[in-house]
């Protein structure tokens, strides 16, 4: 049986008191802190950047892992290492040379992950596939928190099973948007080995309840 991973969503977290989340997410089952960087191009909202990363990775016990909804990533990478992300994961469709912006986050110390939007396809990765360590779907439209699941992700998810079991990759496949109590289970069966959660964490009356039961597979 795969392991299943749960990384909670620090755009739902309180930024009033970020040291208590930062707390319990450490204390709780899950596995890494996920962190959205937005830049209001790439996506139509702003979020956080390199200070709130820096502060975040002086108080959490566990692996950053760094999604990058922004343009030019290139430019930053270093940048985002030095502020502690150990997983930085670029768009697809941000990237105009994708197999050098993975090897250029390798090259820096960081696992590389590429992300793709509901409408691409997975087959776009074919041939970079083995490089990566993991691929994040996006389920739903990315800028914004608490959206509703796109049900075609589980689709995408299978195919993407299938190419990474076909090619011996080693790539963990991550799923954002939309994920919760109702979709976890089906979602691990289609394949996925990352929960992204935001709203069903740090929203519930329990968090760390919460947690537990997304990895109750």
């Amino acid at each position: 049986m795969r392991k299943i991973y749960v990384s909670p969503s620090f755009l739902s977290a309180n930024f009033n008191d970020l040291a208590s989340d930062i707390d319990l997410i450490n204390k709780s089952e899950a596995d890494w802190f996920h962190l959205d960087i937005m830049d209001g191009v790439f996506v139509p909202n702003i979020s956080f950047g390199f200070p709130i990363i820096s502060h975040i990775k002086k108080l959490a016990t566990k692996p950053l892992d760094v999604h990058l909804m922004i343009v030019q990533p290139d430019k930053y990478i270093e940048k985002f290492k030095k502020s502690g992300a150990d997983i930085l994961t670029v768009h697809y469709e941000a990237c105009t040379h994708l197999h050098r912006t993975i090897q250029n986050i390798k090259s820096v110390g960081m696992k590389a992950g590429a992300s793709l939007n509901p409408h691409t396809p997975v087959s776009v990765l074919e041939d970079i596939i083995e490089d990566l360590d993991l691929v994040l779907i996006m389920s739903v439209n990315p800028g914004y928190g608490g959206q509703k699941f796109i049900e075609n992700s589980y689709k995408k998810i299978k195919q993407l099973r299938k190419m990474i079991d076909e090619t011996n990759s080693k790539a963990l496949i991550e799923v954002d948007g939309g994920v919760d109590f109702t979709n976890n289970k089906k979602l691990y069966q289609a394949g996925v080995d990352v929960l992204v959660a935001g709203s069903s964490v740090f929203k519930s009356n329990n968090p760390e309840e919460a947690i537990q039961n997304l990895k109750n597979i």
